[in-house]
């Protein structure tokens, strides 16, 4: 063992996360968490963006496996769905709908309150951690450099203090840690930020059940990408990203989003929205179920990075999750990215025969290379929009390049990865945050794909169509090549 005690302030996924890469290293573990959590999947006053959908990234799915092994396997069992987007869901781009066919990406589709209820149950089952609920943490003591506890009160008992050899900040957004560390005389981290002014709008819907549904409804999932019409006369609906997205339990959450556009947020007017898009089939979806919520809307959506590795800060002091860096959520990038930096942390405490004063300073340093990945595909896509505001805009040469990255770029790669594997598993890659957009491009094989699937478009000799009438149902045929007998 490398030290007594360790606490993790939050016990969202990044906190839970944290505390499974700490376990095997400390005799005992304090995840302290604001809110009294649920029992069960259901919805808690820390988390407001569980009630949007939520993608389970190949990466986070294979890093909290490797922190809680049969995670999967339980969330499956308790209603998640393993599918393939590409042959499962009606994806609807700039030119029509797309052909469905098997591709390299999988993925795992549940709510949010799932995800937190299995590794909730996870982390209960090891022995040494300890989740205290209804805790606000009030401060960090700190001695000589480091910081040696956690003050926290419970209801109306009086302030109390937790000794720690290592604790990690998984407090979120509004973690108050940098504001404690100020107050005591130490450096503020540069932070870079980026607010695409996204805001997203989502209500929950109960599915017909299979007997009940159209024969039309081959798909589990719509998408529907924003257009990149330039006609100051198209409907604001157009430029949404929408999402009729599955979960467990046999129910769905309709989600609409937007680049610095007033959003509805009453049911009148986000019926009328639905109908307004692309595609008649996201409004018919909603029709044909039955809806139990409200409209729930989210603006906190801006890219922050505090860049903790710029500075020398404490001695046992670590940040995960939204911390240290987060993402506007419309890139499901952020469970995905604290999951992997709870394993890099795992890896980092196995290297050490004893958690010595440089320890936490490594740990940032060496997480900024994970985080980079992440935060460049954020990047790509929201530097732009003209309303971004933050220390990473960029002139209007670059957001008009960055428009095109984000719209005819990716475009063209998702057509391609339809016609060629090679193409396929490099998308899968950078989706999934295995692989950076600058080591896609590096591939002289790619760059000959894409080189070919835009002359084989010309000249009309692609394999598989695409560009299908959004006005009509998506087609439900299955354009995977089939295997020679």
């Amino acid at each position: 063992m490398l030290g007594r005690s360790a606490v993790v302030l939050g016990g969202s996924v990044a906190g839970l996360c944290a505390a499974g890469a700490l376990a095997r290293h400390f005799d005992e573990v304090v995840v302290l968490e604001r809110d009294v959590l649920p029992p069960d999947a259901q919805h808690r006053r820390g988390v407001p963006q569980s009630k949007h959908p939520h993608f389970m990234l190949n990466s986070g799915r294979r890093a909290i496996n490797e922190l809680f092994p049969g995670f999967e396997d339980d969330l499956i069992a308790g209603g998640g769905m393993l599918l393939n987007p590409s042959l499962d869901a009606a994806y609807l781009n700039e030119d029509g709908w797309a052909a469905r066919k098997a591709s390299a990406m999988t993925m795992i589709y549940t709510s949010r309150v799932l995800i937190e209820r299995v590794l909730r149950d996870k982390v209960r089952a090891l022995p040494n951690v300890t989740i205290r609920e209804d805790v606000t943490v009030q401060g960090l003591d700190l001695d000589q450099g480091s910081v040696t506890g956690v003050l926290l009160q419970q209801g109306s008992d009086l302030q109390e203090r937790i000794a720690a050899d290592l604790v990690v900040d998984a407090l979120g957004r509004g973690s108050s840690v940098m504001s404690w560390l100020a107050e005591k005389g130490w450096a503020e981290p540069p932070v870079k930020t980026l607010d695409a002014k996204v805001t997203y709008i989502s209500r929950w819907y109960d599915l017909p059940s299979e007997e009940e549904r159209p024969e039309s409804w081959w798909w589990k999932h719509i998408v529907i990408m924003p257009t990149l019409d330039p006609s100051p006369d198209k409907p604001d609906e157009h430029s949404y990203l929408s999402n009729f997205f599955p979960i467990d339990g046999n129910r769905a959450i309709a989600c609409m989003g937007s680049w610095g556009l007033d959003m509805p947020r009453t049911v009148e007017d986000f019926t009328l929205s639905a109908k307004r898009l692309r595609t008649p089939l996201f409004a018919a979806a909603m029709e044909q179920s039955t809806p139990t919520s409200e409209v729930h809307l989210t603006r906190s959506t801006g890219n922050v990075w505090r860049r903790f590795d710029k500075v020398n800060g404490p001695a046992g002091l670590v940040f995960v999750g939204d911390s240290i860096c987060a993402f506007n959520p419309f890139y499901a990038q952020g469970m995905s990215s604290a999951s992997m930096s709870a394993v890099l942390l795992k890896q980092s405490l196995e290297k050490v025969p004893t958690l010595d004063r440089g320890f936490a300073q490594r740990f940032t340093k060496d997480q900024v290379a994970l985080l980079k990945v992440p935060w460049t595909m954020a990047m790509a896509r929201d530097q732009g929009y003209e309303c971004g505001e933050g220390t990473e805009t960029v002139s209007r040469w670059r957001q008009r390049l960055s428009t095109y990255a984000g719209g005819k770029a990716f475009q063209l790669i998702t057509s391609a990865a339809r016609e060629d594997d090679v193409i396929d598993e490099h998308f899968a890659k950078v989706f999934n945050l295995d692989e950076s957009l600058g080591d896609m491009f590096r591939s002289p094989r790619v760059l000959y794909g894409l080189a070919r699937q835009v002359v084989r478009s010309r000249l009309g000799r692609t394999t598989i169509p695409y560009g299908f009438d959004p006005m009509q149902d998506p087609p439900a045929d299955d354009y995977t090549p089939k295997a020679a007998s």
